[in-house]
């Protein structure tokens, strides 16, 4: 069982238009809402390529009604954890040449009762898990060390942790040790305070990382594939050249391939292929929408695994 937390939850809004432009006007040719949060979003994949899966969410008020509305259609187990606030609502607009905006409202304040019935939960659900993905924003009022502290949990009771998260909850939660850390390009650059330019930054950026405390770092670099550190190894994967049209959500694609591929195979080459099989597929469909295990499949064929000396 692999199980995913989401403490930021949204109402995810996609709007497809005809373009994307200043001072003009765009026409919407489409509208959808749908279950949102990097750990949501995750669980999806994970089902969707056959895996046991368990979402954690923290909800309240009308809109979390909807948000549990929309989960139910998932297929997957889910444990909504009630809060007094409203879930917030993110948009996506996208056009048809693969031009995309995502504007994310904050949040809405986590109260300390809130999350003491919170990291209840979770320690019932890691009985029996395998994973623990940690992912997503923290919203208003939550402490960047409860990442850390559900991390030391898990490690406690044997589960792996993967965690997916940016800013002062990725900083805090790397020094609890996470099993893996899958920073983007853009939070690794806030963590590390530095731009990151070349592939030597990026071999830098990555062992830098993991001196912070995670056992594995893969820093997700979006078309150029992927820069991972583990077993004293440093690799470099290769994704194939596509016409990218939506690159919204294939980062948690990438880490929910990773813990799915670790879960059946446990290696870590093979996972970090797929891992950048399933972001590199994800990023060729139009919005918020994630590859099928098939379409991974065959992008998988062409990512290459190289051994950076």
């Amino acid at each position: 069982m692999i199980v995913t937390l989401t403490v930021n939850p949204a109402i995810d809004r996609t709007i497809t238009v005809d373009r994307l432009v200043f001072d003009d006007r765009a026409y919407i040719t489409s509208s959808s809402e749908s279950a949102g949060g990097r750990g949501i979003n995750s669980a999806c994949v994970i089902h969707a390529f056959g895996g046991k899966t368990l979402a954690v969410v923290l909800a309240g008020g009308k809109s979390g009604a909807r948000l549990e509305k929309f989960l139910t259609c998932c297929g997957f187990e889910v444990a909504v954890v009630p809060t007094r606030s409203e879930v917030r609502t993110n948009i996506v607009i996208t056009d048809k040449q693969g031009l995309t905006v995502k504007l994310n409202e904050p949040g809405a304040p986590v109260h300390k009762e809130e999350l003491t019935q919170l990291e209840k939960v979770i320690r019932e659900k890691l009985e029996g898990a395998s994973w623990l993905m940690i992912c997503g924003s923290i919203p208003p009022g939550m402490p960047p060390s409860f990442y850390a502290k559900l991390i030391e949990l898990a490690r406690k009771r044997g589960v792996k942790t993967l965690l997916d998260t940016d800013g002062e909850a990725l900083e805090a939660g790397i020094k609890a040790k996470p099993t893996v850390v899958t920073p983007n390009q853009a939070e690794a650059e806030r963590l590390l305070n530095t731009a990151l330019l070349t592939r030597n930054h990026f071999v830098q950026a990555t062992e830098r990382i993991r001196a912070l405390g995670a056992e594995t770092v893969i820093l997700s670099l979006g078309s150029r594939g992927a820069m991972a550190a583990f077993d004293h190894r440093m690799m470099e994967a290769l994704a194939p050249r596509i016409d990218a049209v939506s690159p919204i959500g294939a980062g948690d694609a990438m880490a929910a391939a990773f813990a799915w591929a670790m879960e059946k195979k446990d290696d870590y080459a093979d996972a970090l292929r797929w891992a950048v099989a399933a972001g590199t597929a994800s990023a060729k469909l139009p919005g918020l929408h994630f590859a099928t295990l098939a379409q991974t499949e065959e992008v998988y064929k062409h990512v290459e695994i190289r051994q950076v000396e």
